[in-house]
């Protein structure tokens, strides 16, 4: 007697798979059953094809990743070695943090690059990025400068908790002097409008994952990279562009091992 099978595509993630008795431990191994027809013949079983789809990429080659770390969230490699994001509420707040953490970093890397350039070509006489914060302007002094300056980021971050205690609450008509529609918050974290998104980038933020992962890797370098200048900063007492010239001047001799053994 000849039987047909039709043709069914099935991917199952399974922590613990038995096939042909053994077993895999692997939680984001996915196997796929493919059953295609059967020879016509007296036969009763069907010739079936294994795939084994390809395991995520994990910050560790090998690593089994902590199961609330799925590979949903943007950048999520797996790394939590601490533990800290097993609380859902937790996990959410931790995501918001690193992402406003990574755009300061960003802000702040660039706005220190830029700077020194200028500093450093003599195009205008800015004082080096550590040395900023202790310049007098003319137009305020410095403490009416820090009290604006606390209240307007004071403002922001209040409106930034209360929409991610409550998303979508700032984002109602009247809760900001009628300039809501000119933000037009995408998700919690993600402001848009005309003055916080004027290029029109992702405006399917749900969809949006390839630009959250570019944001949250430019983000993390960044975060390393302010680290680098912080440290150069407390070793060289230079600027980042001031010390790249005198590398450069001599490449083989004005390095970071001949800079950290002069000073210890």
């Amino acid at each position: 007697m000849a039987i047909t099978v039709g043709t069914g595509f099935l991917v199952q993630p399974s922590s613990s798979l038995s096939l042909l008795g053994r077993k895999s431990c692997r939680p984001t191994l996915d196997v796929a059953y493919r059953f295609l027809p059967a020879r016509p013949g007296p036969s009763r079983f069907s010739h079936g094809t294994v795939v084994q789809a390809q395991q995520r990429p994990t910050w560790l080659p090998g690593l089994d990743p902590p199961p609330y770390l799925n590979g949903t969230l943007a950048g999520d490699f797996g790394f939590d070695p601490l533990g800290l994001g097993e609380d859902p509420e937790n996990l959410r707040w931790y995501v918001q943090a690193e992402l406003v953490h990574a755009r300061f970093a960003m802000a702040g890397v660039a706005g220190i690059l830029v700077t020194d350039l200028l500093r450093v070509t003599g195009i205008s006489n800015l004082p080096v990025w550590y040395e900023a914060g202790a310049v007098k302007f003319e137009f305020a002094s410095t403490e009416a400068l820090f009290i604006v300056q606390l209240i307007l980021m004071g403002f922001v971050e209040t409106k930034r908790y209360m929409d991610f205690t409550n998303p979508g609450s700032q984002a109602k008509e009247g809760s900001f002097f009628g300039l809501e529609a000119a933000l037009e918050g995408l998700e919690p974290g993600y402001p848009g409008g005309p003055l916080l998104n004027p290029l029109g980038l992702a405006r399917d933020i749900k969809n949006a994952h390839d630009w959250k992962l570019k944001e949250i890797k430019n983000g993390r370098l960044a975060m390393v990279a302010m680290l680098g200048v912080f440290v150069q900063a407390s070793v060289t007492h230079a600027g980042p562009i001031e010390n790249l010239v005198e590398h450069l001047s001599n490449p083989w001799h004005k390095t970071i091992i001949q800079t950290i053994s002069s000073t210890s």
